[in-house]
């Protein structure tokens, strides 16, 4: 009888301590993946505005020295990602292919122009400076016209403004939620021991010895369920980058080793809080109180 209660008491507390390391392992692997997020909320952000082009369509009279010379300026621009000329040719076999058919047969011939696709620095794409590109490209005789999308431009960095508050926002909050999570599922695993606690206290034991094993187990499971999470975020962030690799997402190594040092002495630091607060508690409780 004694044997079979004590294998239930011992599969209780296993149960208890997979449990406890569980929620440390969830709740940081999520943690960390919000990191991630904001870690690379820029660089996605930066991704996505160098996106924009602005297209430079040349005269037909434009000579190749002029051609070249201003695609040499453009690209030795420090605002200036990448540059690329396209022929009237290539763009009207670019068109032929988007639309399934050969316009030029209904037109007769090609009114398509010569362009410049510029690409600019994410730091560059506002409208002021595509507006100063433009008017420095359009102030020479060979250069016809200058597009972009002035609309898009603008509801971008909107966007981007708004999600980076919220990010912030929501980071904080999913922070709190993280420690009060946490901080549950040890006070649980203690409330299992608050008799064996009041136990050594009335034997004469002092709150810091009774604390002291709860306290390192505690911690054991928290490096425990750290592991894991670290595990989780390692094999996201390497899925991540594989599938986006023009992210570049594995480029700051530094800053990812922060994070997840970051996330592990978290587990470690919420399990000492939290073990140090829930067995003061069952400490201060009298003996009748550890039944309510």
């Amino acid at each position: 009888m004694s044997s079979s209660f004590e294998k239930h008491q011992k599969r209780r507390l296993i149960s208890s301590y997979f449990s406890v390391v569980l929620s440390i392992a969830l709740v940081l692997f999520l943690l960390g993946l919000l990191g991630m997020l904001v870690l690379n909320a820029k660089k996605v952000s930066d991704h996505f505005k160098e996106q924009v082009v602005l297209t430079i369509y040349l005269k037909d009279s434009a000579k190749e020295v002029e051609i070249n010379q201003l695609e040499k300026s453009l690209a030795m621009a420090n605002y200036v990602k990448s540059t690329k000329y396209v022929s009237k040719e290539e763009a009207a076999e670019f068109m032929k292919v988007q639309n399934g058919e050969d316009f030029m047969d209904f037109v007769g011939y090609n009114p398509l122009q010569n362009s410049i696709d510029v690409h600019l620095k994410a730091d560059f794409v506002t409208t002021n400076q595509l507006d100063k590109i433009s008017t420095e490209a359009l102030n020479k005789n060979f250069v016809d016209e200058v597009s972009y999308d002035n609309d898009l431009v603008n509801l971008m960095n909107n966007n981007v403004q708004k999600i980076s508050f919220w990010v912030l926002v929501i980071s904080g909050i999913f922070t709190l939620i993280a420690v009060l999570l946490i901080n549950s599922s040890i006070r649980l695993a203690v409330y299992s021991k608050r008799f064996t606690i009041k136990t050594m206290q009335m034997v004469g034991a002092t709150k810091q010895f009774i604390r002291r094993p709860f306290i390192w187990k505690s911690v054991r499971l928290g490096i425990i369920g750290a592991l894991l999470a670290l595990l989780g975020m390692a094999i996201v962030l390497y899925y991540l980058n594989k599938t986006f690799t023009e992210l570049g997402l594995l480029n700051n190594p530094l800053l990812i080793g922060l994070l997840f040092i970051f996330v592990f002495v978290l587990g470690i630091i919420i399990t000492w809080i939290s073990t140090h607060f829930a067995t003061q508690r069952f400490l201060n409780l009298k003996t009748d109180e550890l039944y309510y």
